[in-house]
């Protein structure tokens, strides 16, 4: 069984092969010669296109904001029925094709036990203390989506993140990004959004309004922009230092292909959150950014699916994540109507339906994010060892 750390180094081993070629005086059309491997063509699918993609529909999330709120909870609809539940649901089968000896039942059983204990556990929250759990959930997002860009930035191989440290604070922008720069731009339609969600547990509605004022006075908002401005611009300046500061411990030089590009996207991502509404936003983000990442991540650590990318069929990798994904996918649409037929206030309006949804999300993020963290751990994003 192919191990998921030899998947993820694959780009990586690939740029360090070229950045040697480039010292020894290789000319461009030699290195153009050398094949792609299965992770620089899933980081093309799945991550750069995506972000292109993401780039050019800056205009339409510009004028977003004039429209209803119903068309950003349409968007976060669609968008989740396309990929985003889908993103999470081979999660019982990461331990088997990530660490070898796992067989196919201990790995259902155990992503099994971690989901019903997990996710239980937040949807109890809800219930108990509704405003606790919304900020609890926001704050694993921002935790799990940062998560998710760094690993994506790891398997591609980036020379400017060696340390830890640097790869933690990526996550704090990376995660940042979506969910506290619309509070900075868009507080009316993000504080809609909370009473939404706190209000499906309280018998009053009303009183949802006043429970969640405390998260949208301006000291707060100030104090998310700033954190957030300072923590992009330090690690844009630290990649930067690390760039320009010559060789990595192999000797080679060191690559500024990937700084660039983690610049690129954070300018994109920042326009975006401050553009966009934040449902439609969101909506958009999820589906085009954040689970497309993670889809590709899997078919890396899927040896069937990585062979059809290292043959260049996109089709055929996505096939075989679809067919893998879709009962638990429908398992995940599911949770949500067991949410709905649950809460106190009742589902009666689009507002009702989607703050349903992302009380079922906030369910099944908790224990996606524990197996994640476990296949981090099995690839070693967080402990690189390189320049650190």
């Amino acid at each position: 069984m192919t191990e998921a750390p030899a998947a993820s180094t694959d780009a990586s081993e690939s740029r360090s092969a070229a950045a040697r070629e480039r010292d020894a005086g290789a000319t461009p059309a030699d290195a153009q010669t050398e094949p792609e491997s299965a992770a620089e063509r899933v980081d093309r699918w799945f991550a750069r296109r995506p972000a292109l993609a993401l780039a050019a529909l800056l205009p339409i999330g510009a004028v977003t904001p004039l429209f209803p709120v119903e068309v950003g909870v349409a968007t976060f609809a669609l968008g989740t029925l396309a990929v985003g539940m889908a993103h999470g649901a081979v999660d019982h089968l990461v331990p088997l094709r990530a660490a070898p000896g796992v067989s196919l039942r201990r790995s259902i059983a155990v992503v099994s036990v971690v989901y019903a204990v997990l996710g239980g556990a937040v949807v109890a929250a809800f219930f108990v203390a509704p405003v606790a759990a919304f900020v609890g959930f926001i704050a694993l997002t921002w935790l799990h989506w940062g998560q998710g860009d760094v690993a994506t930035l790891a398997i591609a191989g980036v020379e400017h993140l060696p340390s830890s440290a640097e790869r933690w604070l990526a996550l704090v922008v990376r995660g940042g990004l979506p969910m506290g720069v619309p509070l900075l731009a868009h507080p009316e339609e993000y504080r809609l959004v909370a009473e939404w969600i706190v209000g499906l547990f309280l018998v009053d509605s009303g009183a949802a309004t006043s429970a969640v004022a405390p998260l949208f006075v301006p000291e707060v908002r100030f104090a998310v922009g700033l954190g957030m401005a300072a923590a992009t611009l330090a690690s844009v300046a630290l990649g930067y230092r690390r760039v320009r500061s010559g060789r990595g411990p192999d000797g080679s030089r060191r690559d500024p292909g990937g700084w660039r590009r983690d610049v690129g996207e954070l300018a994109v991502l920042w326009a975006w959150f401050l553009l966009a509404a934040p449902v439609f936003a969101i909506g958009v983000y999820f589906a085009l950014w954040h689970a497309l990442r993670h889809v590709g991540r899997l078919v890396l650590v899927d040896p069937g699916a990585a062979s059809a990318a290292s043959a260049g069929d996109a089709v055929g990798a996505l096939a075989r994540f679809g067919r893998d994904a879709a009962p638990l996918t429908l398992g995940g649409f599911l949770v949500v109507g067991a949410v709905g037929a649950s809460v106190p206030a009742g589902v009666a309006a689009p507002g009702d339906l989607l703050a349903v949804s992302l009380v079922a999300i906030a369910a099944m993020t908790l224990p996606h994010v524990v197996v994640v963290a476990w296949l981090d751990r099995r690839q070693e994003v967080w402990r690189p060892g390189a320049g650190s």
